[in-house]
């Protein structure tokens, strides 16, 4: 009994001196970083997404981490709802302590979490995001988007669509922002190059309740020589499906904005159309030693080959650690001021920055056609569009955005 109470008296009397060893010997320091999505409403693309910002979390933290600190991030499912999205961004930054935020997918939201990160000035990497407004006429100091946006899209889009020297277009997009915003640029950027274009009919679905039917006949009454269209997700299914079933697409050229995406391009199956140009993501195909490291390390942890997605999480990850390494802190102005010009030198999609002018990244997306391989759908003859050429210059982007 002796001998136990030594030991109990021992340890009690040790106790005091933990006070004065070092906070990071008693637990390893730690960054927190908010992230919210659309994971039920959108699991197709934000699953892929979510898998690759993990799989970046874990490579940067088995490599020690940033300036010597483990990232964190505690994620939340925004149900694809901005009030929803609010309230997180709230619970997030006030009591979990993240240090700034990322992700969204839908343009409403992501436009709602840009709003909230003005009002409480805190730094947002809208991901996913593909509206022109959260860069340009909603633009804020505390937002930054990283995916390329609409109009860099749909630039690229338009550069092929004018060589095919189609005179009379229509075009199909869902009834939202990012939907008006692909058609008002591709229109804009397709002018230019052609500028006897016509655009004969424009059909506006409602997002994921298109009227596949209704919408397929209306395009065909007003006899275009070509189709611009961007649904996607189970709109473009139904499109697809209709659009064939009543030849609509039969010696009809077809420029569909994000249709080479495998989370759009995989479902359609034997169905996929052929022959459509399309932005996209030809995934394992891409022979980078960047790439193929990327996609070997995903392989071997998910077991499937990467998506459009995965890419997007991957990257806002090595984003956001450029950016806290640059700052060498976690407050927000040194983030804001390490964001100005941030270079990524590299990344699975190769070197990217972010412009000072208006807080779009370079990252380019990938353009090719839509072939059936093997009775598989896949991207074919595609080349990787640079996202800075199909950008206006930081000059004339400065006067779309709202004074400061």
């Amino acid at each position: 009994m002796k001998l136990v109470r030594r030991k109990i008296l021992g340890a009690l009397a040790a106790l005091p001196m933990l006070g004065m060893i070092p906070a990071g010997a008693q637990a390893q320091e730690k960054i927190v970083i908010g992230e919210i999505n659309s994971y039920t409403r959108l699991p197709a693309f934000t699953e892929p997404y979510k898998k690759g910002w993990e799989l970046a979390v874990e490579e940067i933290n088995a490599a020690g981490g940033v300036n010597g600190a483990m990232l964190e991030v505690i994620s939340r499912d925004d149900t694809g709802d901005p009030a929803t999205a609010i309230r997180i961004a709230e619970e997030l930054t006030s009591k979990e302590g993240a240090v700034m935020l990322f992700g969204t997918f839908l343009s409403n939201i992501g436009l709602a979490v840009a709003d909230f990160a003005k009002q409480k000035e805190v730094l947002f990497l809208a991901s996913e995001p593909l509206s022109d407004a959260i860069v340009w006429s909603k633009g804020n100091k505390y937002t930054y988007r990283l995916r390329p946006s609409t109009h860099m899209q749909a630039a690229m889009l338009a550069e092929q669509a004018a060589k095919l020297g189609k005179k009379k277009w229509a075009t199909v997009a869902p009834n939202y922002a990012y939907g008006k915003d692909a058609v008002a640029a591709f229109k804009a950027e397709l002018t230019k190059l052609q500028p006897d274009v016509e655009f004969v009919e424009e059909q506006w679905p409602p997002v994921f309740k298109i009227d596949a039917g209704s919408t397929v006949r209306a395009l065909e009454a007003s006899k275009p020589d070509a189709i611009y269209n961007v649904t996607f997700g189970g709109d473009l299914a139904k499109f697809v499906r209709e659009g064939s079933l009543r030849f609509l697409f039969e010696d009809r050229p077809v420029v569909s904005l994000l249709s080479g995406e495998p989370e759009y391009l995989d479902p359609l199956g034997g169905e996929a159309p052929e022959g459509w140009i399309v932005t996209g993501y030809p995934s394992t195909d891409i022979k980078t030693p960047e790439h193929e490291a990327f996609a070997a390390a995903y392989i071997a942890k998910w077991g499937e080959a990467p998506k459009t997605g995965s890419i997007v999480g991957y990257n806002s990850v090595l984003a956001i650690k450029a950016a806290l390494e640059k700052a060498g802190s976690t407050e927000t102005e040194a983030l804001l001021a390490a964001m100005e010009g941030l270079e990524v030198a590299s990344s699975p999609t190769g070197p990217f920055m972010f412009r000072a002018a208006d807080h779009q990244s370079t990252m380019g997306a990938y353009v090719g056609f839509t072939a059936l391989v093997d009775g598989k759908p896949k991207m074919a003859d595609w080349f990787y569009a640079d996202g800075a050429k199909y950008l206006p210059s930081e000059e004339e982007a400065a006067k779309l955005r709202p004074a400061e």
